[in-house]
């Protein structure tokens, strides 16, 4: 990527899993370790960031100790934070732990030309997504009120089929909807998920949809049935420029997660 400080420098973070003990594992692995060494690694080659993004499903099965180390982690680079929901987390947990000037569940930054809109995809009791109307509502007012910012859009769920059917059992329900406000406001540039553990960089209409690693463990891509990787954990990044153009590319650790034990009832 550009190394323009011209730019705004974005560290995207997405499905961290972090469990309720720090030394916890899950599919043989300790989630935890991984992100804070995908974290460590992004700051220690890129050494600044505007923005740290963390697209959903912080925690496996959220308890206030799990949020709270990932906020210790977090506050140790100064760099503010946005955090939103994914289907394993408790929305109303998170605002009450990310909840500082710098770290928060804010659903609308302004940065330069640009604005970052987050969307709540979750639907309480169930892994696939929806974005609601007041979702949708919220999502336009933001397009409309400025005309003038480009706009990367924030959301765990994925809205394009990932060729995995049963990944895309879990794809936002009303896709079409979202899709169709989206259209309406050519200056949404670039929208950005979680959720599918794995990478997605597709160029549609007018923007680009991008979809993040996991911190921790990988799903395979294109397989009838839930699958994993042992590819490495890896991170986003993405910088924005003040004309509009989006770069982006995923950093992974350098080493394959080589005690996975897999779990083919899913995770």
């Amino acid at each position: 990527m550009t190394n323009n400080t011209a730019c705004i420098s974005i560290l995207q973070l997405s499905d961290l899993h972090i469990l309720a003990a720090p030394e916890d594992k899950m599919m043989g692995i300790n989630t935890e370790h991984y992100f804070n060494a995908c974290l460590e690694q992004a700051f220690t080659e890129k050494h600044h960031f505007d923005l740290i993004m963390l697209t959903g499903d912080l925690a496996q099965n959220p308890c206030p100790a799990s949020y709270r180390r990932i906020l210790t982690s977090l506050e140790a680079h100064e760099t503010p934070c946005i955090c939103l929901p994914g289907n394993h987390d408790d929305y109303e947990l998170m605002q009450q732990v990310f909840n500082t000037d710098r770290i928060n569940c804010r659903k609308q930054v302004k940065l330069g030309s640009w604005q970052l809109i987050s969307l709540n995809s979750q639907i309480l009791g169930e892994p696939g997504g929806r974005v609601s109307k007041e979702e949708l509502d919220f999502l336009e007012n933001c397009l409309t009120e400025n005309p003038d910012r480009h706009a990367l859009i924030a959301v765990h769920h994925h809205f394009l089929e990932t060729k995995s059917p049963w990944m895309d059992t879990m794809i936002i329900e009303n896709s079409q909807e979202l899709l169709a406000v989206v259209d309406q406001y050519p200056q949404v540039k670039v929208i950005t998920t979680g959720h599918i553990h794995q990478v997605m960089d597709i160029k549609i209409a007018t923007f680009r949809v991008l979809g993040a690693p996991s911190t921790c463990f990988q799903f395979a891509p294109e397989t009838p049935e839930f699958s994993v990787s042992d590819t490495a954990p890896g991170y986003r990044l993405i910088e924005l420029y003040a004309d509009g153009r989006v770069e982006s590319e995923v950093i992974r650790l350098p080493e394959p997660l080589t005690e996975l034990q897999a779990n083919k009832h899913g995770y």
